[in-house]
């Protein structure tokens, strides 16, 4: 294997050009976000056959010829747990790359673990144990040393291993299919959309505010949103959580009702009173019916209803055991009931998890399916 460190533009060109034959390429970040809304990228691992290589995005700047490179929809992108990564990608470019591969789901299509971590999925596909120690490293920090460039390129040399392996068992069981819907979820630019007037649900402690005091919620997490976007700060730096709860609790109409909000300062109320004030009265305004509320709970399972999720959790444990995965990885207690009462987007009749266990399942609801035993074993039967 080959390895490299590029910090020029004359690197980058060469290895993208390089790279441009490959049919796929291990990709990981290395980025900080402490102090800033969107992640600071600070170095990027790409990985073939037989190069490998770590990219300075903070020494170079123009990174063309990999934008290009990644780009390109004749190369598999290889990521674990791509979400993040991907979103890095998407606010540097504006693009995302496409073709991708994901580990992380793949490996529970092979019994291997629901949402498993990266050192802990090579330790279990290539027998390998990674070292961990730099894992809280600053990346933002020059000169990388030696043993931080080792942990950054053992990244993506290991993760190419294992991604060939994972491909051909996925392969052998038919089962390569199956990931295609959650590659086009993460492919997606809509996916990583946010909207400023939803974060509200994200506060925590919400659930003790009603009415008119949620739509006021509503209206000040999206101002913070929209602060900390056009700012490039993280979200607490503008208003952390326990203010903006207090804030709606209190309703506050002039500024100097504001500043008697702890955890306000005078500054901040000098600065962005005005604006805080206006969000309160815009949401006093608001008609009732376009308050925001709570999604309602599901109703309390009835007796019943309890004893038959009861027989389709057996029923599950039954279909993931020959399926030689984990019943966590195909559907919880909760999917189990949302297929009991028949709701259209029950996580148990889309893709792959509908073949595998939802139609069985619900085969097994209608009566056409039973559960027999069998010399003591428990089985489905038509």
């Amino acid at each position: 294997m080959q390895e490299q460190f590029i910090d020029t533009p004359e690197q980058l060109a060469a290895f993208a050009e390089a790279m441009g034959s490959a049919r796929w390429l291990a990709v990981d970040t290395e980025f900080i976000r402490e102090r800033t809304y969107f992640p600071r990228l600070c170095l990027i691992q790409v990985a073939s056959e037989e190069i490998a290589a770590c990219i300075d995005p903070l020494k170079i700047g123009d990174l063309a010829p990999l934008k290009e490179l990644l780009l390109d929809p004749g190369i598999t992108k290889v990521f674990h747990a791509a979400r993040q990564d991907l979103e890095i990608f998407l606010h540097i470019w504006g693009e995302l790359p496409t073709p991708i591969f994901d580990t992380q789901p793949a490996a529970a299509l092979l019994g291997i673990g629901d949402q498993v971590g990266y050192g802990n999925l090579i330790q279990q596909v290539l027998g390998v144990n990674l070292a961990k120690d730099h894992s809280r490293t600053d990346w933002s920090h020059r000169p990388l040393q030696k043993a931080q460039l080792r942990y950054a390129l053992d990244d993506v040399i290991y993760l190419g291993q294992a991604y060939r392996k994972m491909h051909r068992q996925l392969e052998e069981q038919g089962r390569l299919e199956w990931l295609e819907a959650e590659f086009q979820y993460l492919t997606d630019p809509a996916t990583y959309a946010l909207e400023p007037m939803t974060m509200w649900q994200r506060v925590k402690g919400r659930q003790h505010l009603k009415g008119v005091r949620l739509a006021i919620l509503q209206q000040l997490t999206a101002w913070r949103e929209e602060q900390a976007l056009a700012r490039d700060l993280p979200r607490r730096w503008i208003l952390k959580d326990d203010v903006l709860l207090e804030l709606a609790r209190r309703a506050p109409g002039n500024l100097s009702e504001l500043t008697r909000i702890r955890g306000l300062e005078s500054s901040f109320v000098r600065n962005n009173g005005e604006a805080l004030l206006e969000r309160i009265r815009k949401a006093r305004q608001l008609p009732r019916e376009q308050w925001p509320a709570e999604k309602p709970r599901p109703e309390k399972l009835s007796a019943t209803e309890e004893a038959t999720v009861d027989i389709l959790t057996g029923a599950l444990r039954l279909i993931a055991d020959e399926a030689g995965l984990s019943p966590q990885v195909i559907a919880s207690r909760k999917d189990l009931a949302a297929l009991l009462r028949n709701e259209p987007q029950a996580r148990l009749l889309q893709g792959w998890r509908r073949k595998l266990a939802g139609e069985p399942l619900r085969q097994l609801l209608s009566g056409e399916h039973r559960i027999t035993l069998r010399e003591g074993k428990p089985l489905i039967q038509t």
